[in-house]
């Protein structure tokens, strides 16, 4: 639980995303508490709480810039988060292909590695290729952020790429694990669970598909 909470709020319903406005709401503001903590199938490391607002007063000082700007201050946000969540995402990837390559080559069937039949040597290119494609999106995206240039568009694809492939990887990390890729002995089964949240937190991979086609369409 953090101390700290930037919340969005509507405050003319008519306007819709134009009538939203950011408050910074601490935790122990009378009327603001925690409710029931969810069980998630992955990133269990990190907790997730419903928040719960009753009758809850936030004073006008604690508005982040003006009425009106709660969406596009929400967007800036997602333009840095969606960069770290690709960072994430490769990090996952990076970590199962790793964890595979190790196995495949300790593992034997019929008197040798398993690394030796070229079905593995495929699926391990394809998550070795995929893995650097993605973290290449990823640093070029955090480049232009460093910079100050527009990034919008290249943080929807590093995001949207990187969470894909960390999903695909980790999947075929299980499989080339076999049967104990899907035990919790190893933990690939783990990293494939983890993975999966990148491809719908900052955005789903569908709202990444729009942020770009957006882009190059305008």
């Amino acid at each position: 639980k953090g101390d700290i909470y930037v919340i969005i709020v509507s405050t003319d319903k008519a306007k819709k995303h134009r009538g939203t406005a950011a408050f910074v709401v601490e935790k122990d503001t009378p009327g603001f508490t925690f409710g029931k903590k969810e069980h998630k199938l992955g990133i269990r490391a990190s907790y997730t709480y419903e928040l719960v607002f009753e009758n809850c007063r936030v004073p006008k000082e604690n508005m982040l810039g003006s009425d009106g700007e709660g969406f596009k201050i929400a967007m800036a946000i997602l333009d840095g988060g969606r960069i770290s969540i690709a960072a994430q995402a490769v990090g996952i990837a990076q970590g199962a292909y790793e964890q595979a390559l190790a196995y495949s080559k300790i593992r034997e069937q019929f008197g040798r590695p398993i690394s030796a039949n070229q079905g593995i040597q495929w699926m391990l290119a394809d998550m070795h290729t995929r893995i650097e494609a993605a973290r290449l999106l990823t640093l070029h995206s955090a480049y232009l952020r460093d910079a100050g240039q527009p990034h919008t568009e290249e943080s929807a694809m590093a995001k949207l790429y990187a969470a894909e492939c960390s999903m695909w990887v980790t999947v075929k990390a299980v499989q080339i694990f076999g049967g104990y890729g899907y035990s919790r002995e190893y933990p690939v089964e783990r990293m494939m669970r983890d993975a999966k949240i990148t491809e719908i937190y900052e955005g789903t991979s569908e709202v990444q598909r729009i942020v770009i086609a957006n882009s190059i369409l305008r």
